[in-house]
């Protein structure tokens, strides 16, 4: 029997479509890039921490519910509960991203002027909030943020400190957790002694007399 097919055709050669060619746009590049996850998760996470400052200028800290940062930031309980277990994690978890910021910074050659390099950069952090327009955060806030803030600089500082520790032969004369938590301590009680003084003080100025009360400790270690 013969064949009905043309001598020419490749009966082993894949069947194509013709269709026309159609341009495809790159999706990974230009203006129409999409947001990356990591993105994503950056930006829902400080517009959470905004929504928690937000409600702690306008009502008691305890008194704030999840739901109301929830719908203030306009994100999702199951977003939420991804990232943090409650509000105290989601407080927490921007005092660890301004000191991340701060301590990102390159370190400075001198080794105690290193464990109190935290300080301007708060300050100046701390009085761009005091500056901006609307309502103060209340107290009972601000005193949560601060204990925070406290207990996480006490860490930070303890590992400045073991690395100055670490470059002597003698031990140290005071036990270095002890100055460690003084410093956080002093540094948080002249923050909130300026904040409620509304004491007519630059940054630099309340960095000099914290520095002044513990700088003496310092070369004391």
């Amino acid at each position: 029997m013969s064949s009905s097919l043309p001598a020419s055709v490749d009966l082993n050669r894949p069947i194509v479509k013709n269709t026309p060619t159609r341009e495809v746009r790159n999706r990974t590049s230009g203006a129409d890039r999409p947001e990356t996850g990591d993105r994503r998760v950056q930006r829902t996470k400080t517009s959470l921490r905004a929504a928690l400052i937000g409600l702690a200028r306008e009502k008691p800290y305890d008194s704030i519910a999840v739901k109301e940062i929830l719908d203030r930031a306009n994100v999702g309980r199951s977003t939420f509960y991804a990232h943090f277990r409650d509000k105290k994690d989601l407080l927490e978890s921007g005092i660890h991203e301004m000191l991340r910021s701060v301590h990102g910074r390159p370190r400075v050659r001198d080794a105690l002027e290193q464990v109190i390099a935290f300080s301007l950069p708060i300050l100046e952090y701390v009085n761009q909030h005091r500056r901006a327009d609307g309502p103060k955060m209340m107290r009972a806030g601000r005193i949560v943020m601060h204990d925070h803030l406290r207990d996480v600089l006490a860490d930070l500082i303890a590992e400045d400190i073991a690395l100055v520790i670490r470059g002597r032969r003698s031990p140290p004369r005071m036990p270095a957790d002890l100055v460690a938590r003084h410093v956080a301590s002093t540094f948080v009680l002249v923050l909130n002694w300026w904040v409620d003084g509304e004491a007519a003080l630059t940054p630099r100025e309340v960095d000099a007399r914290f520095r002044s009360l513990v700088v003496p400790t310092l070369e004391a270690l």
